[in-house]
């Protein structure tokens, strides 16, 4: 099915867009967990820095809140509506394949390290990806400026991804050499901000603009400062709130009217907002497959006699994440039946 045909029997205008206005308020993190980290400093002899894990992963609650849920909702989308499986069945096959070779094959040949930094630039790549698309959408950047910006973000965001989340396998000479290289990235990105601005015509665009590389200055600085729960919570909240927020639209403005798939029948059935279906669905997929899943795998296991394991911790979630890094590359482009969906004001 090409993608004319998928549109010509059906024209659809958005009832519900999302706001730039109400993206950029997401950024507020920014300057609370800076506010946080002074007053931390200057006032309680750091004790917020003591009792906060490195990781927020490391929070059961924010394990919840954040991460996981996003991209089970973002599968939950795909999966549910069937012309939209139907309409990227190739892509998801090839990629799906092409996951199971890669990590198949490459696990006689490369160390675990390797996977580790290869997996995480994907994950930098895809988080800042999103935000910067998002001031491209609104600002009309010049290609040249959109990836300048976007790919300096992402080597300064994935060296301080890995200073955090390999903090205590890096040697001291190493962790100098990542801080260095960081801030010279993010001092690149400043100048490549000012290049860029000057395409901007409004000030909700350079607040949008500055904001995306300010949440990249406040990752660093917070890394520095070895705040590293604040160092990551800045960008996770920005980008998965960012995602809830499109996601629900889309959902209202396919689904508001009259349901169209299973889940929001079931929703309508039990009489719950069309807004409220999705992240409840999701949260609570989410929190039953990283509480309950690996339990309830190995107990099948030892019935089929088969090996445990956290088959789905870390496979079935794994390759969830992999996949919503891989299909929101497309999934939401101009040619995509994503599309008839949402829009986006002022």
């Amino acid at each position: 099915m090409s993608a004319h045909t998928f549109f010509s029997h059906e024209a659809v205008q958005p009832r519900k867009a999302v706001s730039f206005r109400v993206l950029l308020a997401l950024y507020a993190i920014i300057p609370f967990c800076i506010l946080l980290q002074l007053l931390d400093t200057a006032f309680w002899q750091q004790a917020l820095r003591q009792s906060l894990p490195s990781s927020p992963n490391h929070f059961v609650l924010f394990q919840f809140l954040f991460g996981t849920p996003h991209i089970v909702a973002s599968s939950i989308i795909l999966l549910s509506n069937p012309e939209y499986l139907t309409f990227f069945r190739r892509k998801l096959a090839g990629m799906t394949l092409a996951l199971a070779v890669f990590f198949g094959v490459g696990s006689l040949f490369l160390p675990y390290r390797a996977f580790y930094v290869i997996v995480a630039a994907w994950t930098v790549y895809h988080v800042l990806r999103q935000q910067q698309g998002i001031v491209r959408n609104l600002c009309r950047l010049p290609a040249w400026a959109f990836h300048l910006m976007l790919w300096i973000s992402v080597a300064a965001g994935l060296l301080v991804y890995l200073g955090i989340f390999l903090k205590n396998s890096l040697e001291p000479p190493q962790v100098e050499w990542l801080q260095h290289a960081a801030g010279a990235l993010s001092l690149g990105l400043v100048f490549s901000s000012l290049l860029s601005q000057r395409y901007v015509h409004d000030d909700l665009g350079r607040w949008l603009l500055w904001s995306n590389t300010l949440l990249v200055l406040s990752s660093f600085y917070l890394y520095v400062q070895q705040y590293y729960f604040l160092a990551i919570l800045v960008p996770r909240l920005v980008h998965d709130a960012t995602a809830y927020i499109v996601y629900v639209i889309h959902d209202y403005n396919k689904h508001g009217s009259h349901p169209k798939n299973t889940l929001y029948r079931v929703g309508k059935h039990l009489k719950l907002p069309v807004w409220l279906v999705l992240p409840l669905f999701s949260f609570g997929l989410a929190f039953v497959l990283q509480n309950y899943g690996d339990t309830l795998f190995n107990q099948l296991a030892q019935v089929w006699g088969v090996p445990g394991g956290k088959a789905v911790s870390v496979g079935l979630i794994g390759y969830l994440a992999l996949m919503h890094y891989y299909s929101e590359a497309f999934t939401w482009k101009k040619d995509s039946p994503y599309r008839k969906y949402i829009a986006f004001t002022r």
